[in-house]
């Protein structure tokens, strides 16, 4: 009986070490799935601060072609986006008298068909090309970025403002904040349609009063005049009729 519990010892040792491993074995973890589709829409939402500038990436219908380009572009994208606040900074109206066309050249602008890191903003060759350019007529429609160390400025020959924090910056899409609105040249340069509010003048003298005044003044002497020659002409007749009395009598 010893000799046949001895030639089983080692089956059941291996029996409970399978058992013990067959319990305590956990499931492998998921791989995770692809990532899906990148959307400007939903990176500025939870942004918080550019309800305008989503209105207009919908309305121009930019959004979707910034979706479809930076999901099928190797070269990337980089979005500039202009808070809220930076468009309540604009003249009133300003948005209103653009044309739809204009309003299309106004959101490309915030658009490069590249992708950008901030180092690279701060080498990369001026102008930077947008989606705006070439329309026009071959118009540039570029932007113009300077700065050091961690800090970039992009200028569009009209206002020139901060790069600030990202919002995005992994390939393909970078979208980074920018507290005005950047205003190409091409639109808002000068002789072009004003994005700042006219100072206040000083009220012009009123002419047309002055010259009412003038003439009634003027008018008044006339009358004066009159009035003084028939009382020279009543005097001097009066002075006749004396005269002739007085030899009568």
């Amino acid at each position: 009986m010893a000799t046949i519990h001895l030639t089983l010892a080692p089956f059941l040792l291996l029996a409970a070490i399978f058992l013990s491993t067959e319990v305590t074995a956990q499931p492998a973890a998921p791989a995770p799935g692809p990532a899906g589709p990148i959307n400007i829409t939903a990176i500025l939402e939870k942004g918080g601060q550019f309800v305008t500038f989503i209105r207009l990436l919908n309305t121009t219908q930019i959004g979707k072609q910034i979706n479809i380009q930076v999901n099928s572009s190797s070269e990337g994208m980089t979005v500039f986006a202009p808070t809220d606040n930076a468009f309540q900074n604009l003249k009133p109206g300003t948005l209103n008298k653009l044309s739809p066309d204009d309003q299309v050249k106004l959101i490309l602008y915030h658009v490069s068909p590249k992708f950008y890191t901030m180092d690279d903003l701060l080498s990369v060759s001026n102008p930077v090309r947008t989606q705006a350019t070439g329309r026009d007529g071959g118009a540039v429609y570029g932007l113009n970025f300077t700065g050091q160390g961690n800090q970039v400025n992009v200028s569009t020959g009209v206002i020139e403002t901060r790069v600030s924090n990202a919002l995005r910056k992994e390939r393909p899409l970078a979208v980074y904040v920018v507290d005005m609105v950047l205003l190409p040249e091409e639109m808002f340069g000068e002789h072009k349609i004003s994005p700042v509010a006219p100072s206040p003048k000083s009220k012009s003298p009123a002419v047309s009063d002055d010259s009412d005044d003038s003439s009634k003044k003027a008018a008044v002497p006339s009358e004066k005049s009159g009035s003084g020659e028939m009382n020279v002409g009543l005097g001097f007749g009066l002075g006749l009729v004396m005269l002739c009395l007085k030899f009568i009598v």
